[in-house]
């Protein structure tokens, strides 16, 4: 392909640029038009994808026929076969009317479809059967239809990677992977940067009556040596950004700005975190319950280690005037959470053949809390700083008969 033809199709779909791997992803997408081979377009997000099918279409004996665009990761999965292959009357619920789907619609035409790796695995075998046979059925009907479509598809993720992943399937990646375009991410093309930011700050200076801005040498500098992560979407979105916010006190027609300024509008390669709150799942109590829970658990092993000592003769901390230190504050986190013991001296003191059940300690603690409130549970469960739930699920056998109090 010459240079003049060349450059008329990128006048045509508005593509700026002179970089080798976008000239050849180009060609590729002119070569190929007139067969009917099915495209796989690569390349990352923001990269421009999308004109590589309508160059296929229009330098096509489809031409005249139909063309769609399908962006397969906005559709949702509950009415993916539908999107694509229609419906009949009553096929599901609000199904009011019999409705056509994409590959019926385009019969005759070309089938963009983009973001193919977020079809889900049961949807792509339905995908592979149109493509190698041509046919298809409604949902809710049991007729096969055919269909003649040229499709071609878009991924900006490795698809031979997913199928390598069991996410996508590869008798499907093979079959659509016929001829394989690749656009080349904005930061490998060099001087098409500046190009491109040049003509999205005079598309904006025309659209809106303002003065255009132009770069100084260190702030080309600057924009080229940006990652643009984003690529061209990122970079038409800071153009225009700057492009509104600098062009304000212009006193001319065009406005130069240096690194200093551009700086503001370009992110920071090291992204800033921000906190946020996450839902911890897997767990059906509240917090309020969790506290009352490992208060208890506190109280109760604190309890055992004023029994062990009074059975040895020894006095509790308690039982000499002193507060025993309150527990510290409980996480959320149950892996975070530690129960304070008793003091080292005090389990240094006790004897390793001893066994007290914490159990047997609780139903004694609630039995002697019951027995001064005169079974009144509520405020026994006041006393002993838990709920009554938690009260009720560890009461003494001989007070689970009596009426609540």
């Amino acid at each position: 392909m010459d240079y003049q033809e060349l450059q008329k199709i990128k006048n045509k779909y508005d593509i700026v640029g002179a970089d080798p791997k976008l000239d050849r992803a180009i060609e590729m997408a002119v070569a190929v038009a007139p067969t009917d081979l099915t495209v796989l377009v690569c390349g990352e997000s923001g990269v421009g994808k999308e004109n590589i099918p309508k160059i296929i279409h229009q330098n096509s004996r489809r031409r005249n026929g139909k063309y769609f665009a399908v962006n397969c990761g906005a559709i949702p999965e509950g009415t993916i076969e539908s999107e694509l292959f229609g419906h009949e009357k009553g096929a599901y619920t609000g199904a009011i009317e019999a409705r056509k789907g994409y590959f019926e619609e385009a019969d005759g035409g070309t089938l963009f479809l983009d973001e193919i790796g977020e079809l889900p695995l049961p949807y792509q075998a339905k995908l592979l059967r149109v493509l190698q046979s041509g046919e298809y059925t409604r949902v809710g009907s049991s007729k096969v239809s055919k269909t003649d479509v040229r499709v071609v598809a878009a991924s900006n993720v490795d698809l031979a990677y997913a199928v390598s992943q069991g996410k996508f399937r590869e008798d499907l990646y093979y079959r659509l992977n016929a001829v394989q375009i690749t656009m080349p991410a904005l930061r490998e093309r060099g001087e098409d940067i500046h190009l491109l930011f040049r003509k999205f700050c005079a598309d904006f200076s025309e659209k809106y009556g303002m003065p255009r801005i132009i770069l100084s040498p260190d702030a080309v500098n600057l924009l080229m040596s940006y990652r643009w992560p984003g690529n061209i979407r990122q970079l038409k979105n800071i153009a225009e950004t700057v492009s509104a916010l600098e062009s304000r006190d212009a006193r001319g027609p065009r406005k130069e700005i240096g690194a200093a300024v551009l700086a503001h509008y370009i992110p920071k390669d090291g992204p800033s975190m921000l906190p946020v709150t996450v839902e911890r799942k897997g767990s059906g109590m509240s917090d309020s319950e969790k506290q009352e829970i490992f208060k208890a658990l506190y109280n109760l092993n604190a309890e055992v280690a004023r029994l062990r000592n009074i059975v040895e003769g020894g006095h509790t901390a308690a039982s000499a005037g002193q507060t025993m230190p309150e527990p510290a504050r409980i996480s959320d986190n149950t892996a975070d959470i530690d129960i304070q013991d008793e003091p080292e001296d005090q389990q240094a003191e006790t004897p390793q053949e001893d066994n007290f059940s914490i159990n047997a300690a609780s139903e004694d603690l609630i039995r002697k809390a019951l027995e001064k409130h005169g079974g009144n549970r509520k405020k026994a469960a006041e006393e002993l700083g838990i709920s009554e739930r938690t009260l009720y699920r560890k009461l003494p056998p001989e007070f689970r008969t009596q009426r609540t109090k």
